[in-house]
């Protein structure tokens, strides 16, 4: 009878800082993997604190409550061996998976490259580990790493290959962006085909501060095939079998791993090999089909990980509802769309704030627009107030030509309008600024960005207008969700007569690859010009870029959505006199 190994990848959504809550969902899913008849059930990096626990890491009891947890883990542990993402406490802390079986703590293993840049900082916490241990489990020859050791082809899993390893069990917290998803299992279709291994790649889900993790979960067999795909942006147990009698199968076909200098793996690291269980057959075990969901649309995937983001980071900090001010507009539009599907119709309310400057179908779009998603819809105008404070800065305005003051101040009545509401009912306001605006600095300190996560920070406008599209069209009537006159229209801030964002912007159209390349891909003056961009266009987003840094370091946190976001992404000191221009 042929060697069989079943393998579960535990897919889910911990919460940083959720010690407790995190440890019973995955003892729940320990017992869920035992009853499915698994040799093995695997846990995203750092399950047990969440990712990423940042300098909670410097807190002693953090760290206590982490090691009391996964010796619960442990304990739970019956009949069946678990690898389990955590923080292993020693003389010093490493980013480890905990070996376990059968109620025993048999190894550890410690993360080797610690990725120190974008959003990580791992060096700042972590010892990296020297070890590249492989494990017999039920008569299978199972290596363990962790997220950034399987991207490096000669890394830890040429060491376990070499040392026997049938199976790569990769543990993961790999945040999203667009794209990512594909580049990723091409990678691990690589990695597997290039050593004759089965490559387990488990990858956790859900929001967390700026950053969203998209599970899509995925077992590669040893000709680079995938054999099993979890779903993306949902919590799910994925069961595969595998027939790990193929592996010496494919190797004697590939002669590469043969030629391959063993001084250059001694320098990645120590093979280490422990005997754990014996093979036995599973005779009354029915064979599992695995599940193999299919990859998601462009606009799908980023649509999902905004609704996913935003709910995390709603509920896991504890607010009942969400408040957005609903200007007719594309952006506030979609952001109520994501919030309704994120949170539920009956948890968002949308608030209209007409000034003496806004059209009637700001006010009708926005009334459309609540009613097509069943949102409540308040409607506060702003004109007692900005008459008030007209009139209270006459005297010290006196003699002053009308400028962005006198614009900016209706929305930072709007700004007070929607915190007071929030203050007073519990509700978080979500604000619609998009990453074309917030590049440019297109937005009002104190008003348009006063709030408490931003949807869009992350979309540049260009992609608003297609997720709108894409959204409307999955409508089950054929109805669109946004209106189309809100489509249509010329984006437009209203603080002043027949006033447009193309009266101030560059067309979005030629705008949001210009802020792409400079923002995201660092591309000189000299270079976006030679790419065929107007040079009138390049210098002002370059000066406009650089000069509002500080207008989005008070910008609150919203969804990575790109290669390279504002925020943790990208830190630029504020105060800085580099100007990447030349001479006009």
């Amino acid at each position: 009878m042929k060697r069989s190994f079943r393998l579960a990848l535990a897919q889910f959504n911990p919460t940083v800082g959720d010690i407790a809550g995190n440890t019973t969902r995955i003892i729940e899913l320990i017992d869920q993997a035992r009853a499915s008849h698994a040799d093995l059930v695997a846990f995203p990096e750092l399950a047990v604190t969440g990712y990423p626990p940042e300098d909670l890491l410097f807190k002693p009891s953090f760290l206590s409550e982490n090691t009391a947890a996964v010796e619960r883990i442990a304990a739970a542990a019956r009949g069946i061996a678990a690898v389990v993402g955590c923080v292993e406490v020693g003389s010093d802390i490493a980013n480890a998976a905990a070996i376990i079986d059968d109620r025993r703590l048999v190894d550890w293993y410690r993360k080797m490259y610690l990725p120190n840049y974008g959003v990580f900082d791992e060096d700042r916490y972590f010892r990296r580990g020297e070890v590249c241990p492989v494990y017999i489990i039920n008569g299978a020859t199972v290596g363990v790493n962790i997220c950034e050791d399987i991207w490096y082809p000669v890394g830890p899993i040429a060491v376990q290959r070499d040392a026997g390893a049938e199976i790569i069990v990769n543990i993961n917290a790999s945040p999203f962006h667009a794209g990512k998803s594909a580049q990723r299992e091409r990678m691990i279709s690589t990695r597997a085909a290039d050593n004759g291994v089965f490559v387990a790649y488990l990858n956790t889900v859900g929001g967390q501060d700026e950053l969203v993790f998209d599970g899509a979960s995925i077992v590669c067999a040893p000709d680079g095939s995938v054999i099993s795909r979890g779903p993306a942006f949902e919590d799910k147990l994925i069961v595969a079998d595998l027939d790990v009698e193929s592996v010496f199968r494919q190797r004697l076909r590939d002669p590469k791993p043969r030629k391959e200098n063993p001084n250059i793996l001694h320098e990645v690291g120590r093979a280490q090999v422990t005997p754990i269980s014996e093979h036995q057959f599973a005779n009354r075990r029915i064979p599992v089909e695995s599940p193999l969901f299919p990859n998601l649309t462009d606009e799908e995937e980023v649509y999902q990980a905004l609704v996913v983001g935003t709910r995390d980071y709603v509920h896991k900090s504890g607010f009942r509802g969400a408040l957005i001010g609903l200007s007719g507009g594309i952006d506030s539009a979609l952001t109520a769309t994501i919030a309704a599907d994120a949170l539920g119709a009956e948890n968002v309310v949308g608030v209209t704030m007409p000034s003496r400057y806004s059209s009637e179908g700001s006010v009708s779009d926005s009334q459309e627009l609540a009613d097509n998603l069943g949102i409540k819809l308040w409607r506060i105008p702003i004109e007692p107030a900005h008459v008030a404070f007209t009139d209270m800065l006459a005297d010290r305005f006196a003699g002053a030509e009308p400028n962005v003051a006198e614009e900016n101040v209706q929305a930072r009545i709007r700004g007070n309008v929607l915190m007071t509401i929030s203050n007073k009912f519990g509700w978080i306001v979500l604000t619609t600024g998009n990453k074309s605006e917030m590049a440019m600095g297109y937005a009002t300190l104190y008003g348009d960005m006063a709030g408490g996560f931003a949807v869009l920070k992350d979309v540049p406008k260009t992609l608003v207008y297609a997720l709108s599209r894409w959204r409307n069209a999955g409508t089950p009537n054929g109805r669109p969700l946004i209106p189309i006159s809100v489509l249509v229209k010329p984006p437009s801030a209203e603080l002043r007569p027949d006033q447009t964002d193309q009266d101030t912007l560059p067309p979005y159209e030629q705008l949001d690859p210009i802020i792409k390349a400079y923002v995201e891909d660092d591309f000189s003056y000299a270079d976006m010009v030679a790419m065929g961009h107007n040079p009138d266009w390049v210098r002002q987003v370059v000066t406009f870029v650089d000069r509002n840094e500080y207008k989005r370091r008070q910008a609150p946190p919203g969804v990575k959505i790109t290669p390279r976001a504002f925020g943790k992404d990208r830190r630029l000191p504020i105060v800085n006199r580099f100007r990447p221009l030349p001479p006009v």
